[in-house]
């Protein structure tokens, strides 16, 4: 239960911060059709992120205690910490890699 919650905690915050900025982005640059769906993805991003909000336990007062797999409460910093270690990880990673063609 521990990995499906940890797992399900990650996957509707990414889920729901990559639907917004990709639902931005489209209703900004895009045109006709394209802009509805950029709404689309906004809503749709902000609906995952209060299903977000409601696991990490954030919205007791008004929806009540998180039961089941959709309890995130204990997960959620370290499944920030092990996002942000990655991003660290990867962006060293490049900057090391350009330094090396940049050089050579």
């Amino acid at each position: 239960m521990d990995i499906v919650s940890q797992f399900l905690s990650m996957l509707t915050l990414v889920f729901a911060i990559a639907s917004i900025i990709a639902g931005i982005f489209t209703a900004y640059f895009g045109s006709g059709k394209s802009r509805a769906v950029g709404g689309i993805l906004v809503v749709i991003g902000l609906l995952v992120f209060i299903i977000f909000l409601y696991g990490a336990g954030l919205l007791e007062s008004i929806m009540g205690i998180p039961e089941g797999i959709l309890s995130f409460q204990g997960y959620i910093v370290q499944g920030i910490i092990a996002i942000l270690g990655a991003v660290v990880g990867a962006a060293i990673a490049l900057g090391i890699f350009l330094l090396a063609i940049m050089k050579a």
